[in-house]
């Protein structure tokens, strides 16, 4: 773990839970993403070192607490700057954002943890970074707010949150979507990606991208069918959510009612704006129902 894997001239990545993107200029590196935890930061930190390399920034993909969680950190003890796009800035410097947005109001203390709620740190806007000629910039919206993506002048792509394995769908099923439509959007448009390597955050990395989207899109497709037929019966969210869980077999705890359930009720909006559910209150509770 936190082995550093080099993939092109000047492209590395750390092999870690969320893995961390390393490009090296004529002056420095570039880190993508920055882990989970301070632990993470010592580890980034340990490697610049042995390599005799100077950090001059961070490139976060999005503000999940396990891709900024070593920001905090490597901040202090580099004074580094730390860039993103303004949406996720505003959750890296207010981290309390990211359970309190989850759990839909002020999150109880079995959410204010290190794998939902990061130490925060102070950003800048992406647009501001002065990055290597042939860097490239992707937006990649769906799994969170407005989540990017890199391309290095090595012709290699940072994924991060934009796609699963499959064998992780298989297992769990129903990975983190904020926005349902944009997500679909944004699979549609890294299937037209060309490449030499493609490191999504959580799984193996590929050279053949296209093929991983479409098996993620499968599986949303699989899940839009099965709510809309939970949803013959009117339902709360609630009750969906349960559902859900019991169709897949998924064990239920404080973080996974909070992930699954904000995007069960994402895909709840995706339907209801695509005119498959319509809504109505009926004593007092909110149902979703199939058009």
């Amino acid at each position: 773990m936190y082995e550093l894997v080099q993939v092109a001239d000047h492209t590395y990545y750390i092999e870690c839970p969320a893995k961390i993107g390393i490009y090296e200029d004529t002056d420095g590196v570039y880190v993508i993403d920055s882990g989970n935890d301070k632990e993470a930061g010592r580890k980034i930190k340990k490697i610049l070192e042995q390599k005799n390399w100077t950090l001059k920034a961070i490139l976060n993909t999005h503000s999940n607490a396990d891709h900024i969680g070593g920001n905090q950190f490597l901040q202090k003890r580099f004074n580094c700057p730390i860039y993103s796009t303004p949406m996720e800035n505003a959750v890296t410097e207010n981290t309390i954002l990211e359970p309190s947005f989850l759990y839909g109001g002020y999150p109880f203390s079995a959410l204010r943890h290190k794998f939902l709620m990061a130490q925060p740190s102070q950003t800048q806007n992406i647009v501001e970074a002065k990055l290597p000629d042939g860097f490239e910039i992707l937006s990649l919206p769906g799994h969170f707010w407005d989540m990017i993506g890199f391309k290095t002048p090595d012709n290699v792509y940072f994924m991060a949150d934009c796609i699963s394995s499959e064998t992780i769908l298989n297992k769990y099923h129903i990975s983190f979507i904020y926005d349902v439509k944009k997500y679909l959007e944004t699979l549609d448009y890294i299937s037209t990606l060309q490449g030499k390597l493609f490191i999504p955050a959580h799984t193996e990395t590929t050279e053949d991208i296209a093929a991983l989207a479409d098996i993620n899109r499968k599986k949303v497709y699989e899940i839009i069918e099965l709510i809309v037929s939970f949803c013959q019966t009117p339902s709360t969210s609630e009750e969906v959510l349960k559902k859900v869980f019991d169709y897949y077999n998924l064990v239920m705890d404080a973080s996974q009612y909070v992930l699954v359930g904000s995007t069960i009720r994402s895909y709840l909006s995706y339907l209801v704006d695509e005119q498959k559910l319509t809504t109505e209150v009926v004593d007092n509770r909110f149902l979703f129902h199939t058009v």
